[in-house]
């Protein structure tokens, strides 16, 4: 079986993935807007909410608390759970491409909470 990577290092990188995304979505909603049929206030508070979630990410990779890791694997699967009934809500009429960038971040989001939930049942003791 593959070693997976601890559960700081996957911390650090969702903390750097959320605040890149948020950045990008803050930044460049306008045009992403354009390119993805998604709104862009969405796309914008999107972004912005991500900063404060990278922030935290980057604490709990700092300090991991099996609670606050926890509390970071289920608001993961909530963020990805949400963003595919998005797609199928009828709220938003996204473009073949924002279909595409709403499921690719998705899966992308909803790996890193896997990961991670490996990664803590690994960390601690089996006891629980």
């Amino acid at each position: 079986m593959p070693k997976l990577l601890s559960l700081r290092p996957l911390l650090l990188i969702d903390a750097a993935t959320c605040a890149v995304m948020g950045l990008a979505l803050d930044l460049g909603a306008a045009p992403l807007a354009a390119l993805t049929g998604l709104p862009a206030p969405l796309l914008l508070y999107a972004g912005l909410g991500l900063l404060p979630i990278a922030l935290f990410m980057a604490l709990v990779a700092w300090r991991p608390h099996p609670a606050a890791v926890r509390l970071a694997v289920t608001g993961n699967a909530a963020w990805a759970a949400a963003s595919l009934v998005l797609l199928v809500s009828g709220w938003v009429a996204p473009t073949t491409l924002g279909v595409a960038f709403v499921v690719a971040q998705a899966l992308a989001v909803a790996g890193l909470a896997m990961l991670e939930h490996a990664a803590l049942k690994t960390a601690r003791p089996q006891a629980a």
